[in-house]
Protein backbone atom coordinates (compact mmCIF):
# COMPACT_ATOMS: atom_id res chain seq x y z
CA UNK A 1 0.00 0.00 0.00
CA UNK A 2 0.98 3.45 -0.83
CA UNK A 3 2.11 5.60 1.83
CA UNK A 4 -0.58 8.27 2.43
CA UNK A 5 1.61 11.66 2.34
CA UNK A 6 0.80 15.21 3.64
CA UNK A 7 1.68 18.59 2.99
CA UNK A 8 2.73 20.91 5.96
CA UNK A 9 2.71 24.53 5.30
CA UNK A 10 3.53 27.17 8.05
CA UNK A 11 6.41 29.58 8.26
CA UNK A 12 7.84 28.64 11.61
CA UNK A 13 10.54 25.89 11.70
CA UNK A 14 9.43 24.55 14.80
CA UNK A 15 5.76 24.09 14.27
CA UNK A 16 6.68 22.65 11.08
CA UNK A 17 8.85 20.34 12.84
CA UNK A 18 6.54 19.35 15.50
CA UNK A 19 3.92 18.41 12.52
CA UNK A 20 6.25 16.40 10.75
CA UNK A 21 7.86 13.91 13.82
CA UNK A 22 3.52 14.15 14.96
CA UNK A 23 2.56 12.84 11.43
CA UNK A 24 6.27 10.26 11.16
CA UNK A 25 4.77 8.57 14.15
CA UNK A 26 1.53 8.34 12.53
CA UNK A 27 3.53 6.51 9.58
CA UNK A 28 2.66 9.30 6.98
CA UNK A 29 5.17 11.40 4.42
CA UNK A 30 5.49 14.63 4.44
CA UNK A 31 6.36 17.42 2.68
CA UNK A 32 6.72 21.09 4.08
CA UNK A 33 6.65 24.54 2.66
CA UNK A 34 7.13 27.69 3.93
CA UNK A 35 4.76 29.90 2.36
CA UNK A 36 2.02 29.79 -0.39
CA UNK A 37 3.96 30.14 -3.25
CA UNK A 38 6.23 26.76 -2.42
CA UNK A 39 3.05 25.27 -1.28
CA UNK A 40 1.61 25.47 -4.84
CA UNK A 41 4.38 24.63 -6.13
CA UNK A 42 5.20 21.59 -4.33
CA UNK A 43 1.06 20.35 -4.85
CA UNK A 44 1.73 21.31 -8.86
CA UNK A 45 5.18 18.71 -8.46
CA UNK A 46 3.09 15.89 -6.44
CA UNK A 47 0.36 14.00 -5.34
CA UNK A 48 -1.16 14.56 -1.74
CA UNK A 49 -3.64 13.26 0.63
CA UNK A 50 -4.03 16.15 3.08
CA UNK A 51 -2.63 19.55 3.16
CA UNK A 52 -2.45 21.32 6.76
CA UNK A 53 -1.60 24.72 6.53
CA UNK A 54 -1.27 27.67 8.93
CA UNK A 55 -3.82 30.54 8.83
CA UNK A 56 -1.01 33.49 8.15
CA UNK A 57 1.96 32.97 5.51
CA UNK A 58 4.26 35.69 4.82
CA UNK A 59 2.73 36.11 1.17
CA UNK A 60 -1.01 34.99 1.96
CA UNK A 61 -3.37 33.01 3.82
CA UNK A 62 -4.48 29.77 4.46
CA UNK A 63 -7.92 30.60 3.22
CA UNK A 64 -6.86 31.63 0.10
CA UNK A 65 -4.39 28.05 0.15
CA UNK A 66 -7.83 26.09 0.33
CA UNK A 67 -9.80 27.72 -1.90
CA UNK A 68 -6.87 26.72 -4.56
CA UNK A 69 -6.84 23.81 -3.45
CA UNK A 70 -10.65 23.31 -3.90
CA UNK A 71 -10.63 24.71 -7.15
CA UNK A 72 -7.18 22.62 -8.48
CA UNK A 73 -7.37 19.49 -6.05
CA UNK A 74 -11.05 18.71 -5.34
CA UNK A 75 -10.20 15.49 -3.74
CA UNK A 76 -7.15 16.82 -1.83
CA UNK A 77 -8.88 17.75 1.90
CA UNK A 78 -7.30 20.92 3.37
CA UNK A 79 -7.03 21.43 7.16
CA UNK A 80 -6.12 25.11 8.90
CA UNK A 81 -4.00 25.73 12.16
CA UNK A 82 -5.81 29.08 13.52
CA UNK A 83 -4.31 31.14 16.88
CA UNK A 84 -6.40 30.48 19.66
CA UNK A 85 -9.19 32.81 19.94
CA UNK A 86 -9.60 33.20 15.88
CA UNK A 87 -12.80 31.19 15.62
CA UNK A 88 -14.28 33.41 12.89
CA UNK A 89 -11.22 33.21 10.84
CA UNK A 90 -11.63 29.39 11.27
CA UNK A 91 -15.27 29.41 10.25
CA UNK A 92 -14.70 31.70 7.09
CA UNK A 93 -11.78 28.89 6.41
CA UNK A 94 -14.83 26.06 6.26
CA UNK A 95 -17.38 28.25 5.06
CA UNK A 96 -14.24 28.41 2.17
CA UNK A 97 -14.58 24.76 2.03
CA UNK A 98 -11.41 23.34 4.89
CA UNK A 99 -12.23 20.11 5.77
CA UNK A 100 -11.31 21.61 9.96
CA UNK A 101 -9.10 23.41 12.01
CA UNK A 102 -7.34 23.19 14.80
CA UNK A 103 -5.80 25.78 16.98
CA UNK A 104 -2.60 26.68 19.00
CA UNK A 105 -0.88 25.68 20.75
CA UNK A 106 -1.53 22.41 18.87
CA UNK A 107 -3.20 19.31 20.82
CA UNK A 108 -1.45 16.52 19.57
CA UNK A 109 -4.08 14.81 20.11
CA UNK A 110 -6.74 16.88 18.74
CA UNK A 111 -4.34 16.98 15.73
CA UNK A 112 -4.04 13.22 15.34
CA UNK A 113 -7.61 12.58 15.49
CA UNK A 114 -8.15 15.39 12.28
CA UNK A 115 -5.88 13.92 10.58
CA UNK A 116 -7.44 10.02 10.96
CA UNK A 117 -10.18 11.58 10.07
CA UNK A 118 -9.16 13.29 6.82
CA UNK A 119 -7.30 10.67 5.75
CA UNK A 120 -10.01 7.84 5.46
CA UNK A 121 -12.49 10.17 3.18
CA UNK A 122 -12.31 8.14 0.19
CA UNK A 123 -15.57 6.25 1.10
CA UNK A 124 -15.79 2.38 1.56
CA UNK A 125 -17.97 1.14 -1.96
CA UNK A 126 -19.64 -1.22 0.25
CA UNK A 127 -20.43 0.77 3.11
CA UNK A 128 -21.64 3.10 0.87
CA UNK A 129 -23.97 0.92 -0.98
CA UNK A 130 -25.58 -0.39 2.44
CA UNK A 131 -25.83 2.98 3.83
CA UNK A 132 -27.92 3.98 1.10
CA UNK A 133 -30.33 0.62 1.14
CA UNK A 134 -30.88 1.76 4.32
CA UNK A 135 -31.56 5.93 4.15
CA UNK A 136 -31.48 5.93 0.55
CA UNK A 137 -32.71 9.45 -1.12
CA UNK A 138 -35.19 8.84 -4.13
CA UNK A 139 -35.45 11.25 -6.85
CA UNK A 140 -33.74 12.35 -10.32
CA UNK A 141 -35.49 15.75 -10.42
CA UNK A 142 -32.82 18.48 -11.12
CA UNK A 143 -33.70 19.65 -7.69
CA UNK A 144 -32.59 16.35 -5.98
CA UNK A 145 -29.75 15.68 -7.90
CA UNK A 146 -28.53 19.12 -6.80
CA UNK A 147 -28.89 18.15 -2.90
CA UNK A 148 -27.52 14.73 -3.75
CA UNK A 149 -23.96 16.66 -5.35
CA UNK A 150 -24.11 18.91 -2.35
CA UNK A 151 -24.48 16.38 0.33
CA UNK A 152 -21.23 14.06 -0.80
CA UNK A 153 -19.31 17.86 -1.14
CA UNK A 154 -20.41 18.87 2.30
CA UNK A 155 -19.72 15.24 3.42
CA UNK A 156 -16.06 15.77 3.14
CA UNK A 157 -16.07 18.43 5.78
CA UNK A 158 -16.27 18.36 9.14
CA UNK A 159 -17.72 22.07 9.21
CA UNK A 160 -21.55 22.33 10.96
CA UNK A 161 -24.01 21.96 8.92
CA UNK A 162 -27.42 23.19 9.21
CA UNK A 163 -30.59 22.08 7.57
CA UNK A 164 -33.80 23.87 6.25
CA UNK A 165 -36.89 22.96 4.97
CA UNK A 166 -40.40 22.10 5.54
CA UNK A 167 -41.80 19.39 8.11
CA UNK A 168 -41.71 16.52 6.04
CA UNK A 169 -39.21 16.80 4.00
CA UNK A 170 -36.84 14.34 5.10
CA UNK A 171 -33.82 16.48 6.80
CA UNK A 172 -32.94 13.81 8.94
CA UNK A 173 -32.65 11.53 6.13
CA UNK A 174 -29.87 14.06 4.44
CA UNK A 175 -28.26 14.53 7.58
CA UNK A 176 -28.21 10.82 8.09
CA UNK A 177 -26.25 11.11 4.19
CA UNK A 178 -23.75 13.11 5.28
CA UNK A 179 -23.01 11.34 8.03
CA UNK A 180 -22.76 8.10 6.43
CA UNK A 181 -20.71 9.36 3.11
CA UNK A 182 -17.74 10.71 5.14
CA UNK A 183 -14.93 10.12 7.60
CA UNK A 184 -17.35 9.71 10.39
CA UNK A 185 -19.73 7.16 8.98
CA UNK A 186 -18.65 3.90 11.02
CA UNK A 187 -19.40 5.77 14.10
CA UNK A 188 -22.31 6.87 16.08
CA UNK A 189 -25.51 8.64 14.52
CA UNK A 190 -27.69 10.47 17.38
CA UNK A 191 -30.43 11.90 16.51
CA UNK A 192 -31.52 14.59 19.12
CA UNK A 193 -35.30 16.10 18.86
CA UNK A 194 -34.67 19.93 20.64
CA UNK A 195 -38.62 20.79 21.03
CA UNK A 196 -39.40 17.08 22.57
CA UNK A 197 -36.62 17.61 25.64
CA UNK A 198 -38.36 19.34 28.60
CA UNK A 199 -36.51 22.43 29.06
CA UNK A 200 -35.41 21.65 32.89
CA UNK A 201 -33.74 18.64 31.31
CA UNK A 202 -32.38 19.51 28.33
CA UNK A 203 -28.67 20.48 29.54
CA UNK A 204 -28.37 16.75 31.79
CA UNK A 205 -29.46 15.38 28.62
CA UNK A 206 -26.91 16.93 26.15
CA UNK A 207 -24.22 17.51 28.03
CA UNK A 208 -24.55 14.36 30.59
CA UNK A 209 -24.59 14.69 35.04
CA UNK A 210 -23.19 13.29 37.93
CA UNK A 211 -24.76 10.95 40.15
CA UNK A 212 -26.41 13.04 43.07
CA UNK A 213 -25.99 16.89 41.06
CA UNK A 214 -29.84 16.80 41.29
CA UNK A 215 -32.89 15.05 42.56
CA UNK A 216 -33.09 11.88 40.32
CA UNK A 217 -29.84 11.57 39.63
CA UNK A 218 -29.34 8.46 41.05
CA UNK A 219 -26.25 7.29 38.44
CA UNK A 220 -24.19 8.95 36.10
CA UNK A 221 -25.08 9.99 32.56
CA UNK A 222 -22.91 10.55 30.08
CA UNK A 223 -25.29 12.49 27.98
CA UNK A 224 -25.64 12.71 24.15
CA UNK A 225 -22.85 14.56 23.74
CA UNK A 226 -20.59 12.01 24.77
CA UNK A 227 -22.70 9.38 23.18
CA UNK A 228 -22.15 10.85 19.79
CA UNK A 229 -18.34 10.87 20.18
CA UNK A 230 -16.25 9.72 17.27
CA UNK A 231 -19.58 10.38 14.67
CA UNK A 232 -22.53 12.69 14.65
CA UNK A 233 -25.05 14.61 16.56
CA UNK A 234 -27.99 16.00 15.06
CA UNK A 235 -29.72 18.76 16.37
CA UNK A 236 -33.62 18.28 14.89
CA UNK A 237 -35.68 21.54 15.49
CA UNK A 238 -32.60 23.57 16.90
CA UNK A 239 -34.98 26.94 17.34
CA UNK A 240 -36.76 25.17 19.80
CA UNK A 241 -33.95 25.51 22.45
CA UNK A 242 -33.98 27.87 24.99
CA UNK A 243 -32.30 31.10 25.18
CA UNK A 244 -30.36 30.09 28.23
CA UNK A 245 -29.47 26.30 26.26
CA UNK A 246 -28.30 28.11 23.19
CA UNK A 247 -25.33 30.17 25.00
CA UNK A 248 -24.33 27.03 26.27
CA UNK A 249 -24.69 25.01 22.92
CA UNK A 250 -22.78 27.90 21.78
CA UNK A 251 -19.74 27.47 24.09
CA UNK A 252 -19.38 24.01 23.67
CA UNK A 253 -18.97 24.44 19.83
CA UNK A 254 -16.84 26.51 20.26
CA UNK A 255 -14.28 24.93 23.07
CA UNK A 256 -15.05 21.64 21.75
CA UNK A 257 -15.61 20.14 24.65
CA UNK A 258 -18.88 20.02 27.71
CA UNK A 259 -19.17 19.68 31.24
CA UNK A 260 -21.75 17.04 32.89
CA UNK A 261 -24.27 18.48 35.16
CA UNK A 262 -22.22 18.10 38.67
CA UNK A 263 -18.67 17.97 37.08
CA UNK A 264 -15.78 20.15 37.80
CA UNK A 265 -14.26 19.92 34.58
CA UNK A 266 -15.07 19.92 30.97
CA UNK A 267 -14.36 16.65 28.64
CA UNK A 268 -13.21 17.35 25.04
CA UNK A 269 -15.38 16.23 22.27
CA UNK A 270 -15.29 14.26 19.35
CA UNK A 271 -18.59 15.15 17.10
CA UNK A 272 -19.54 17.06 14.18
CA UNK A 273 -23.10 18.67 14.68
CA UNK A 274 -25.73 18.64 11.92
CA UNK A 275 -28.74 20.74 12.56
CA UNK A 276 -31.78 21.71 11.44
CA UNK A 277 -35.14 23.07 11.45
CA UNK A 278 -38.45 24.20 9.21
CA UNK A 279 -38.30 27.60 11.27
CA UNK A 280 -36.89 30.55 9.44
CA UNK A 281 -33.56 30.88 11.84
CA UNK A 282 -32.76 34.39 10.42
CA UNK A 283 -36.30 35.59 11.17
CA UNK A 284 -35.73 34.59 14.83
CA UNK A 285 -32.36 36.52 14.92
CA UNK A 286 -34.00 39.62 13.95
CA UNK A 287 -36.83 38.85 16.55
CA UNK A 288 -34.44 37.81 19.32
CA UNK A 289 -35.72 34.72 19.53
CA UNK A 290 -32.64 33.06 18.44
CA UNK A 291 -28.73 33.89 19.21
CA UNK A 292 -27.13 35.55 16.07
CA UNK A 293 -23.55 34.16 17.09
CA UNK A 294 -25.02 30.57 17.30
CA UNK A 295 -26.74 30.78 14.13
CA UNK A 296 -23.24 31.70 12.60
CA UNK A 297 -21.78 28.40 14.19
CA UNK A 298 -24.37 26.35 13.26
CA UNK A 299 -25.13 27.38 9.67
CA UNK A 300 -21.24 27.32 8.37
CA UNK A 301 -22.68 25.38 5.63
CA UNK A 302 -26.52 25.80 4.93
CA UNK A 303 -28.31 23.13 3.25
CA UNK A 304 -32.07 23.44 1.56
CA UNK A 305 -34.41 20.01 0.93
CA UNK A 306 -36.84 21.39 -0.99
CA UNK A 307 -40.31 20.34 -0.79
CA UNK A 308 -42.41 17.50 -2.75
CA UNK A 309 -44.23 19.88 -4.61
CA UNK A 310 -40.49 20.97 -6.16
CA UNK A 311 -40.15 17.44 -7.29
CA UNK A 312 -43.23 16.15 -8.78
CA UNK A 313 -40.90 14.12 -11.20
CA UNK A 314 -40.09 12.24 -8.16
CA UNK A 315 -43.56 11.24 -6.90
CA UNK A 316 -43.69 7.85 -8.96
CA UNK A 317 -40.45 6.61 -8.27
CA UNK A 318 -40.79 7.45 -4.53
CA UNK A 319 -44.30 5.43 -3.95
CA UNK A 320 -42.55 2.47 -6.47
CA UNK A 321 -39.74 2.84 -3.87
CA UNK A 322 -41.38 2.79 -0.73
CA UNK A 323 -44.07 -0.07 -1.61
CA UNK A 324 -41.22 -2.02 -2.81
CA UNK A 325 -39.41 -1.46 0.80
CA UNK A 326 -42.80 -2.69 2.54
CA UNK A 327 -42.83 -5.57 0.14
CA UNK A 328 -39.68 -6.92 0.90
CA UNK A 329 -39.87 -5.64 4.71
CA UNK A 330 -43.24 -8.07 4.82
CA UNK A 331 -43.26 -10.83 2.74
CA UNK A 332 -46.01 -9.19 0.02
CA UNK A 333 -46.40 -8.50 -3.50
CA UNK A 334 -48.55 -5.75 -3.71
CA UNK A 335 -48.52 -3.35 -6.64
CA UNK A 336 -50.49 -0.14 -7.34
CA UNK A 337 -52.48 0.51 -10.18
CA UNK A 338 -51.77 3.46 -12.93
CA UNK A 339 -55.13 5.31 -11.65
CA UNK A 340 -53.88 5.75 -8.32
CA UNK A 341 -50.49 6.83 -9.11
CA UNK A 342 -51.79 9.32 -11.65
CA UNK A 343 -54.07 10.62 -8.61
CA UNK A 344 -50.56 10.93 -6.35
CA UNK A 345 -48.51 12.45 -8.95
CA UNK A 346 -51.23 15.61 -8.92
CA UNK A 347 -51.80 15.50 -5.28
CA UNK A 348 -50.38 18.92 -3.50
CA UNK A 349 -48.91 17.30 -0.33
CA UNK A 350 -48.85 19.79 2.05
CA UNK A 351 -47.11 17.25 4.46
CA UNK A 352 -44.33 16.40 1.70
CA UNK A 353 -42.58 13.20 1.48
CA UNK A 354 -43.80 12.12 5.31
CA UNK A 355 -47.53 12.51 3.98
CA UNK A 356 -47.00 10.45 0.83
CA UNK A 357 -45.80 7.49 3.37
CA UNK A 358 -48.59 7.54 5.67
CA UNK A 359 -50.94 7.44 2.21
CA UNK A 360 -48.99 4.39 0.77
CA UNK A 361 -49.10 3.08 4.99
CA UNK A 362 -52.79 3.00 5.07
CA UNK A 363 -53.30 2.27 1.48
CA UNK A 364 -50.91 -0.61 1.74
CA UNK A 365 -53.01 -2.30 4.87
CA UNK A 366 -56.73 -1.60 3.49
CA UNK A 367 -55.58 -2.58 -0.56
CA UNK A 368 -57.30 -5.77 -1.60
CA UNK A 369 -56.15 -8.13 -4.10
CA UNK A 370 -52.35 -6.74 -3.73
CA UNK A 371 -53.21 -4.04 -6.12
CA UNK A 372 -53.76 -0.63 -4.25
CA UNK A 373 -56.42 1.29 -5.99
CA UNK A 374 -56.96 4.78 -6.14
CA UNK A 375 -59.96 4.98 -3.99
CA UNK A 376 -57.40 2.55 -1.56
CA UNK A 377 -54.90 6.28 -1.16
CA UNK A 378 -58.12 8.42 0.62
CA UNK A 379 -57.57 11.67 -0.82
CA UNK A 380 -59.42 14.55 -0.65
CA UNK A 381 -62.19 13.95 -3.13
CA UNK A 382 -64.31 16.99 -5.47
CA UNK A 383 -67.89 18.26 -4.42
CA UNK A 384 -69.79 15.38 -6.78
CA UNK A 385 -72.36 17.75 -7.85
CA UNK A 386 -69.56 20.27 -9.17
CA UNK A 387 -66.90 17.64 -10.90
CA UNK A 388 -62.98 18.63 -10.74
CA UNK A 389 -60.37 16.96 -11.40
CA UNK A 390 -57.73 16.57 -8.24
CA UNK A 391 -55.15 18.02 -10.12
CA UNK A 392 -57.10 21.25 -10.75
CA UNK A 393 -58.55 21.30 -7.54
CA UNK A 394 -55.15 21.52 -5.51
CA UNK A 395 -53.88 23.68 -8.22
CA UNK A 396 -56.40 26.14 -8.30
CA UNK A 397 -56.31 26.15 -4.30
CA UNK A 398 -52.72 26.90 -4.21
CA UNK A 399 -53.14 29.42 -6.57
CA UNK A 400 -55.86 31.36 -4.66
CA UNK A 401 -54.16 31.23 -1.81
CA UNK A 402 -51.17 32.63 -2.89
CA UNK A 403 -52.25 35.16 -4.94
CA UNK A 404 -54.56 36.56 -2.58
CA UNK A 405 -51.11 36.57 -0.29
CA UNK A 406 -48.96 38.30 -2.76
CA UNK A 407 -51.88 40.65 -3.03
CA UNK A 408 -52.22 41.71 0.45
CA UNK A 409 -48.72 42.21 0.70
CA UNK A 410 -49.06 44.34 -2.75
CA UNK A 411 -46.38 41.83 -4.36
CA UNK A 412 -43.85 41.94 -2.22
CA UNK A 413 -42.63 38.39 -1.90
CA UNK A 414 -40.38 38.40 0.64
CA UNK A 415 -43.31 39.54 2.87
CA UNK A 416 -45.46 36.97 1.29
CA UNK A 417 -43.41 34.20 1.36
CA UNK A 418 -42.92 35.12 5.57
CA UNK A 419 -46.77 34.85 5.60
CA UNK A 420 -47.12 31.67 3.68
CA UNK A 421 -44.09 29.67 5.48
CA UNK A 422 -42.17 29.21 2.39
CA UNK A 423 -38.51 30.44 1.56
CA UNK A 424 -38.15 33.07 -0.97
CA UNK A 425 -36.77 30.48 -3.58
CA UNK A 426 -39.95 28.39 -3.28
CA UNK A 427 -42.57 30.88 -3.66
CA UNK A 428 -41.06 32.25 -6.72
CA UNK A 429 -41.01 28.74 -7.98
CA UNK A 430 -44.50 28.35 -7.30
CA UNK A 431 -45.40 31.83 -8.69
CA UNK A 432 -43.51 30.53 -11.80
CA UNK A 433 -45.27 27.07 -12.17
CA UNK A 434 -48.36 29.03 -11.14
CA UNK A 435 -48.07 31.23 -14.39
CA UNK A 436 -48.87 34.52 -11.60
CA UNK A 437 -48.61 37.72 -12.68
CA UNK A 438 -49.63 41.28 -11.23
CA UNK A 439 -51.77 42.24 -13.07
CA UNK A 440 -54.33 39.48 -12.20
Amino acid sequence: MTQQRVLIVDDEPDIRELLEITLARMGLDTRSAQNFSEATRLLVAESFDLCLSDMKLPDGDGIALVEHIQQHYPNTPAAVITAHGSIDLAIKAMKSGAFDFVTKPVSLETLRNLVEKALILPTNPEQTTRANLDYQIVGNSPVMLELQKSITKFARSQAPVFVHGESGTGKELVARQIHLQGPRGSGPFVAVNCGAIPSELMESELFGHRKGSFTGATSDNEGLFKSASGGTLFLDEIADLPLSMQVKLLRVIQEKSVRAVGARQEEPIDVRIISASHKDLEAMVQTGDFRQDLYYRINVIGLEVPPLSERDDDIRSLTQFLIEKHNHEHGTKISISDQALDALQHYSYPGNVRELENILERALALCEHNLIEREDLHLPETDSAHPVSLPELTRNTEREQILQTLEQKRWNQSAAARTLGLTLRQLRYRIEKLGLKPDE
